[in-house]
């Protein structure tokens, strides 16, 4: 059965904007989204249901990831990254990165941050990593376009989407060393989660497919077809399902890797990216919707 809809929640001037990468802080039960067309961070009370503010300062923001009350914004538009308190709202520090920067995590017990730079004409594609309290800087150069990343279950190792050649690359945490490239079957990596308690990696890729890979190996257990290219991928450990957002034509494929099968839940065009509200919510940002098409996953 597809997702059930339980309602919407209204973002200003949401309707036919562009927005990116959510993320659900537990600490504060807030969500926080990139609304990279308005160049600011959008701030949802979950437990209210309603939007309570709209956060300027944040140019181009690409991404938002959040734990235990930091979240952490990439600014595509200003070659940076800014922390920020999810209890206050304000913006703690920002850091220099490289240009471009896109998919992000925040580590809070370990105190980094990390932020996948894509480069331009005249600089190269970057990984950058932040020691949040030390303000301690590392980085390397990559072998293609970043898309999204994550971490381990101990935040040992990140894991980063690299759409061509298409691979995930592999870098020992905290120092971004022992690179290695697990490449994939399938083409234009993309959106990427974990499951923690298992280790696997779902990787949704540009030519429709859903890549389920060891988190140890690199080795490719199954491969998945989906409803077209995607964006923003999480896997629900309360459920299990692995959910891939699709912009055109606008849905979500849910799949349950134990068993293969998948369900369609339509959404809205342009509707690419999400945020997962644990144990049993999916955001959907959804410009046709005017905000937040807000979708149960049980």
């Amino acid at each position: 059965m597809p997702l059930k809809t339980i309602g919407t929640i209204a973002i200003p001037n949401a309707a036919g904007s562009a927005f990116d990468h959510g993320a659900f802080d537990a600490k504060t039960r807030r969500v926080f989204i990139a609304h990279t067309a308005r160049d600011c961070i959008e701030v949802i009370d979950h437990d209210a249901g309603r939007h309570i503010a709209t956060l300027p300062g944040f140019p181009g923001a690409a991404g938002a990831v959040a734990d235990n009350g930091q979240v952490l914004v990439t600014n595509r538009g200003s070659a940076s990254v800014a922390l920020l308190d999810a209890v206050t709202l304000e913006t703690r520090t920002v850091f220099k990165t490289g240009v471009r920067p896109n998919g992000a995590v925040i580590v809070a017990r370990s105190s980094l941050g990390i932020a996948a730079c894509i480069g331009d004409d005249n600089e190269a594609p970057t990984l950058h990593l932040f020691g949040l309290s030390d303000h301690k800087q590392v980085s390397i150069e990559l072998p293609g376009r970043p898309r999204w990343c994550v971490t381990d279950a101990a935040a040992e190792r990140v894991f980063l989407c690299i759409r061509e050649p298409s691979m995930v690359l592999v870098a020992r945490l905290p120092d971004l060393g022992a690179v290695t490239h697990w490449k994939i079957p399938s083409s234009g990596a993309h959106g990427l989660d974990i499951d923690h308690a298992t280790g696997r990696l779902y990787v949704a890729c540009d030519d429709a497919t859903l890549v389920e890979m060891s988190g140890s190996s690199g080795e490719v257990t199954n491969i998945w077809p989906i409803g077209g290219p995607p964006d923003v991928t999480f896997f629900n450990p309360a459920t299990g399902l692995v959910h891939v957002a699709i912009g055109e034509p606008g849905l979500v494929e849910s799949i349950d890797p134990r068993s293969g099968r998948g369900t369609r839940t339509a959404t809205g065009a342009g509707a690419h990216t999400t945020a997962l509200v644990a144990p049993d919510r999916l955001y959907v940002i959804s410009p046709a919707h005017g905000g937040i098409l807000v979708l149960s996953d049980t």
